[in-house]
């Protein structure tokens, strides 16, 4: 008896503990989650080279830079505009910020998927689907602030409004004017990343698809779809007419679509492997979403809300395929619509919320902490970049970074000698002939001003040998000096000093050679 006293006894608390967790606020459970799974990087300005470089562009332009003239990238305008608040706030607290912000998105867009999974019939799956989101981030290095985080809410937005509703009808004012503004969202997203391109085709085709439903005529069809369509151009020609009243709309659209048709592709075994990473974290997000949909219509409950969400999902997909060169951070935008897609199948099936989903979760929490862990390791911390950025100095000669964090610029203050400040622009292989410069002309202008300090990591798996030859020519040549070699996670980074007799370097000194 006194056994079954003492088991009933704690019993009791556990079931209270889970009571209690229970009757949590919904959101509060995702807050509580994505600051655990993501706070080991709060602080660290070396994440990811991407939101490295994000950061130092927003800070830049707060100092009159134009993006696409003064400094050139061919991500579009919105993105660095989000930086912008961060960035003005400086280092360190400008770092911690832009943090914060991917922090909030992630759980508004986590809670966003429970919503919906609720609004479609899934809700018995809309938890463990929200809390898939954020755990699996991680896995695909989506633990700061890529360009994914922040867009993947407004993508989810415009689904959210455009989900059909039980009072639906034809020319129902309020209901087109949710759409205009889904459409919207769209059109922000894609200033963002224009990667979400073939998600807001996708929707865009479906508003047509459910007007025609709905029993709108062919011209209703086509006066509307011009007005989708318009909505979701507008920031893209917004953006595009600012760059003609500045009279630079030609770096504009080379540097937002041509240099993209430029750019050349990766070697075939590494593109397979490229592939292989961001398909791993999706696989099975995409079983779960066939075996939901699968249930779906052999219960034949498919309603149109769920074809917009499996038909998002494939839009994803297809997005992410035809793309043609993939890195981790790539399966983000299809995580969205997969882990929704989850919810369909906890939903319907009693094993999967009691052992799948579970085990799914417990998986991604481990993968994804591991997966954050190694990187920090491998790409360094605030505290080595600190270190180097007092081996470069803050004096008042410019930096060229060849290879290696583009953070330095930020960290250091130094001024910059070209327009190509992230070091991938002039050092890899797949850019060259996609920037609308020559890689080593563009190296040769760099040093005929002299920069005071060069810095240079070691060689990199695409790198282009040419102008890493060219750069150490120019060092060798012009009598550059080493301060140290130093440590950035695991990759040794030199720091080259300029001497202060040396001659000054032209062009015309070494004699470039097609490569």
């Amino acid at each position: 008896m006194a056994t079954r006293i003492d088991t009933l006894g704690m019993a009791a608390p556990r079931a209270g503990l889970g009571a209690v967790v229970a009757a949590l606020p919904r959101w509060l459970m995702l807050l509580a989650t994505a600051i655990a799974v993501r706070a080991v990087t709060f602080g660290n300005p070396l994440i990811a080279v991407d939101e490295q470089f994000y950061w130092v562009t927003a800070q830049r332009m707060l100092h009159g830079a134009l993006p696409f003239v003064d400094i050139w990238d061919r991500k579009p305008i919105g993105l660095f505009l989000l930086y912008l608040p961060a960035a003005a706030l400086g280092m360190p607290w400008g770092i911690l910020a832009y943090q914060l912000s991917a922090l909030a998105c992630v759980v508004l867009t986590a809670g966003l998927i429970a919503r919906i999974a609720d609004r479609v019939g899934w809700g018995a799956g809309a938890m463990p689907a929200a809390l898939l989101y954020i755990l699996m981030l991680n896995v695909a290095d989506g633990q700061g602030g890529q360009a994914p985080v922040f867009y993947n809410l407004l993508t989810i937005a415009a689904v959210a409004l455009m989900l059909p509703r039980a009072d639906d009808r034809d020319g129902c004012p309020v209901r087109v004017g949710r759409n205009l503004l889904a459409m919207l969202l769209i059109g922000l997203a894609l200033q963002v990343k224009y990667t979400v391109l073939f998600e807001g085709l996708f929707l865009g085709l479906w508003l047509l698809w459910r007007e025609a439903r709905l029993g709108a005529g062919a011209l209703h069809v086509v006066r509307r779809g011009i007005g989708y369509a318009g909505m979701a151009m507008l920031p893209t020609l917004l953006a595009a007419a600012v760059y003609v009243g500045l009279g630079h709309f030609d770096a504009w659209f080379y540097a937002n679509f041509g240099s993209i048709l430029d750019r050349r592709s990766d070697p075939f075994i590494d593109l397979v492997g490229a592939f292989f990473e961001v398909m791993v974290p999706l696989a099975p997000l995409l079983v779960l979403s066939t075996l939901g949909w699968m249930r779906l219509q052999r219960a034949g409950a498919v309603s149109p809300a769920d074809r917009l969400l499996i038909g998002w999902l494939i839009a994803a997909m297809v997005g992410l395929i035809v793309f043609g060169s993939w890195y981790p951070h790539y399966a983000l935008p299809a995580m969205v619509p997969a882990s929704l897609c989850c919810a369909a199948f906890f939903a319907q099936d009693s094993v999967g919320r009691r052992i799948v989903a579970p085990v799914l979760l417990g998986v991604a929490l481990i993968a994804g902490t591991a997966c954050v862990v190694v990187a920090q390791a491998k790409r360094g911390s605030a505290a080595q970049l600190a270190t180097l950025s007092d081996a470069i100095g803050r004096d008042s000669g410019c930096l060229y970074v060849h290879s290696g964090d583009s953070m330095l610029y930020g960290a250091t203050g130094r001024c910059a000698l070209s327009p190509w400040l992230f070091p991938s622009h002039l050092s890899r292989e797949r850019e060259n002939g996609a920037l609308g410069v020559d890689q080593i002309a563009e190296v040769d202008r760099i040093f005929a001003k002299r920069p005071a300090v060069v810095v240079m990591r070691t060689p990199f798996r695409g790198e282009r040998i040419a102008v890493r030859t060219r750069v150490q020519r120019y060092l060798h040549r012009l009598g550059y000096v080493v301060r140290g070699t130093y440590l950035m996670g695991t990759v040794p980074t030199t720091v080259y000093a300029a001497p202060d007799n040396a001659p000054a370097a032209t062009p015309g000194r070494l004699a470039s050679r097609p490569a």
